[in-house]
């Protein structure tokens, strides 16, 4: 008797509320890592991007025409002739060359939103910090093998399939940086 009131009892404190540190790995092993894999989990995105782009771009376009004209007219001396002369010529020549580099290095947690059917994560996450008055935004989304989670349950941004990380600032500098009115309308135009 005692020892089916000890399982009873064993039964109803393990499934009992108290236990919700470990709701979360309730379906896994007590062996295994805690992993996100299902909506709603949290995971680290470790953002590690190195762009490069060099581009360059020369063009040479010469065009030349020219039209020779003599006429013989009678005139009071016939050793008089009228000449003429025509030439057109159109030169264009440009040069151009791009060069971007940027380096991002941060730490963002991101929510799985839904699982599609070979069970990759879908995953956005925001995450926005005010200092002096500018205001950054950092915003992911993309899909994550299950794989790719590390055991520590993060992922690096290079592993984040169809990946979208925007980083937008408001504030002072950013403004700072904005040309002004009249120098946008002059762009406009031309």
């Amino acid at each position: 008797m005692k020892l089916i009131l000890s399982i009873v009892i064993f039964l109803f404190l393990s499934t009992s509320p108290s236990f919700g540190q470990f709701s979360q790995n309730t379906s896994r092993s007590l062996f295994s890592d805690v992993k996100a894999f299902k909506e709603g989990d949290a995971i680290m995105v470790l953002i590690a991007e190195d762009m490069q782009a060099d581009n360059g771009a020369q063009t040479d376009h010469g065009r030349s025409d020219q039209l020779d004209l003599s006429l013989g007219l009678p005139s009071i001396k016939d050793s008089e002739r009228f000449n003429g002369n025509f030439k057109t010529g159109n030169n264009f020549s440009a040069k151009g060359r791009t060069s971007r580099n940027e380096r991002i290095r941060t730490k963002l947690s991101a929510r799985v939103v839904s699982v599609d059917s070979n069970g990759n994560l879908q995953i956005e996450g925001t995450r926005t910090t005010k200092i002096n008055g500018e205001i950054q935004t950092i915003t992911i989304r993309g899909f994550v093998r299950h794989v790719d989670i590390r055991p520590d349950n993060s992922v690096f941004s290079y592993s984040i399939l169809d990946l979208t990380l925007l980083i937008e600032g408001d504030g002072e500098i950013s403004e700072t940086q904005d040309p002004g009115i009249i120098t946008k309308f002059i762009r406009f135009i031309f």
